[in-house]
């Protein structure tokens, strides 16, 4: 029995922000409009407001993706009277999909696992657009050492849903003991593995850290690449 790591992809193993400010950036500028750090920080939040609705199922994909693109155009100076929000949105993913950055120490990581962990298998689990997390990857040369990609656009579902793990598990033909999810959000990662009921890695916790692991039934805490590696090199031995 292989030993399943199912990854979330951004702030795991990739720096989503960095890219995100990258494109946002690039695609405002082409078209005419004005970029700061405080407008990125506007759109970031603002961003991740949507998510959590995406989460909950309050609104839909593209709703997301116009929302985001409408709230922004506000913030900025320049004439976005002609823009249209999801061509926008579309440029601005196309554009972060050819401008992945990892997160220190990701890769190094990543290879050690694969090396000296027996019979690791590597997924990426993720809530996100395919182009753009699959487009990330590749510019990273991360895709090497991953064995299947798990994205939510391609699944109709996403974390922390049950049926995003089912969906997940089905491909992986192997029972739950046998995977864990290592990952940074509480509300899609670890609620995601609490109610697919497979064992799970907060990475880089924050906040009240003992409340959110009794809150979310989470197994183990990480705070650095070689801190998870203990952790899953730990596990790893106690499968049967």
């Amino acid at each position: 029995m292989h030993r399943n790591l199912l990854f979330d992809l951004d702030q795991t193993l990739l720096d989503f922000h960095a890219s995100e400010y990258t494109a946002l950036k690039i695609v405002l500028m082409k078209n005419g409009l004005s970029f700061s750090d405080e407008i990125y920080q506007a759109f970031k939040e603002f961003n991740k407001s949507l998510w959590l609705e995406l989460e909950k199922g309050t609104i839909t994909r593209e709703e997301l993706f116009i929302k985001r693109f409408e709230y922004i155009f506000g913030k900025c100076e320049g004439d976005s009277s002609n823009l249209d929000p999801l061509k926008t949105n579309d440029e601005f993913i196309k554009t972060m999909s050819v401008n992945g950055v990892l997160m220190d120490g990701a890769l190094d990581f990543v290879k050690r696992v694969k090396a000296e962990i027996q019979k690791a298998r590597i997924y990426i689990a993720s809530n996100g657009v395919t182009i753009n997390a699959k487009g990330r990857i590749a510019s990273t040369g991360l895709d090497q050492y991953i064995d299947d990609i798990f994205i939510s656009e391609d699944l109709g579902v996403t974390k922390p849903d049950p049926e995003f793990f089912d969906v997940c598990m089905e491909r992986i033909g192997e029972p739950r003991p046998s995977c864990i999810m290592i990952g940074d959000s509480l509300t899609s990662d670890m609620l995601g593995a609490k109610n697919a009921h497979i064992t799970s890695v907060w990475f880089m916790p924050s906040g009240d850290v003992k409340e959110a692991m009794l809150e979310y039934n989470i197994d183990y805490c990480a705070t650095s690449f070689d801190e998870l590696y203990e952790i899953l090199e730990k596990w790893s031995k106690e499968i049967v």
